[in-house]
């Protein structure tokens, strides 16, 4: 062979040699994310602060992990189809944020792929796993009691509004295990001052609209909405509502009281996301998740709209503000 052609068939071999190592380069991995609304009706802070979770732990998006958005538009019945897909693209994890119905579906779907759920209900008797120090199976993630919080939060409303008699509690029919949990934990709790509870059912907008209406036919005091993926995602219509309505509300998390709602009480849900993303970025390195406990929230805040609070004509009592984490101006 002359000198000349050798040259070129190695400098050709060599131009090749990265093309091969590129191709032998493992995938990044996928994660696959559920959310219950519209990109534009999910709270920002959520997903930075799973974002920063994934960053404590040495991942960020876009460089050494990609992440698949799956988005049910506010409707329960998409989940099984979105969890579907998730499984066809063979993600590494599968992520489910602070959503029960979505979390029952992922783990119903699969026993292989690793899953980080937010639950506010016991995930032991949801079935979700076999302990809270041992999951046992391929699930663990957050509970953050939003659901046992309810004697709290009817006894802040309380406060909020003196002489309520006549509590409305709107849930979900659709998220039938958290509207029976917080039907069953507020009749509880209004057992002891005998205030008068009536149940509200919704599962779209027009069904919304039609519960507030029923409100002040009814002449409801206040009104206790049960947490909810759907209701979080449509927590602007509610807040708007209840103004227009002239009816005091709580509701379970801060988006509530940032969107108008007047009060909130439940735990942080940011910090929810937070460590949802760490655990996420466990499971990529390896971990496995009937080996990580499940984390119980610490964390809980109480915030209150004072603009809101004026409009309905109501003095925010001293009590009240200065338990309050914070107060909206």
């Amino acid at each position: 062979m002359r000198r000349r052609e050798f040259i070129t068939l190695l400098g050709g071999a060599t131009a090749a040699w990265p093309l091969a190592a590129r191709g032998q380069q493992p995938a990044m991995p996928v994660i696959g994310i559920i959310n219950p609304g519209l990109p534009e009706t999910e709270p920002r802070s959520r997903m930075i602060a799973f974002r920063q979770g994934l960053n404590e732990s040495g991942y960020v998006e876009g460089q050494n992990v990609t992440i698949e958005y799956r988005w049910a538009e506010g409707r329960h019945d998409r989940y099984s189809e979105l969890v579907a897909d998730l499984i066809r693209q063979k993600v590494s994890v599968i992520s489910t944020g602070a959503n029960t119905p979505a979390s029952l579906v992922a783990k119903a779907s699969t026993s292989t792929i690793p899953i980080v759920f937010g639950v506010g209900e016991d995930p032991v008797k949801l079935g979700l796993v076999a302990s809270l120090a041992r999951p046992g199976g391929n699930a663990t993630g957050v509970n953050f009691f939003i659901a046992e919080l309810a004697a709290k939060r009817l006894g802040l409303l309380r406060e909020m509004v003196p002489g309520t008699a006549r509590v409305a509690v709107l849930v979900n029919p659709a998220n039938a295990t958290t509207a029976e949990s917080t039907v069953k934990d507020v009749q509880a709790a209004a057992a002891a001052p005998e205030l008068q509870i009536q149940v509200f059912n919704a599962g779209t907008i027009r069904e919304i609209d039609a519960a507030f209406a029923n409100l002040v036919r009814e002449r409801i005091d206040a009104l206790f909405v049960s947490p909810d993926p759907f209701f979080n995602s449509r927590r602007v219509h509610l807040a708007v509502l209840a103004a227009h309505r002239a009816i005091p509300a709580t509701y379970a998390g801060r988006d509530y009281a940032e969107a108008g709602g007047l009060m909130s009480y439940g735990s942080n849900l940011a910090d929810t996301y937070r460590q949802i993303g760490i655990y996420t970025g466990r499971l990529l390195k390896g971990a496995k998740p009937a080996d990580l406990p499940v984390v119980q929230s610490t964390k809980f805040e109480l915030v209150i709209n004072a603009p809101t609070a004026r409009m309905l004509g109501l003095t925010v009592p001293d009590k009240l503000l200065v338990a309050a984490d914070e107060v909206i101006e």
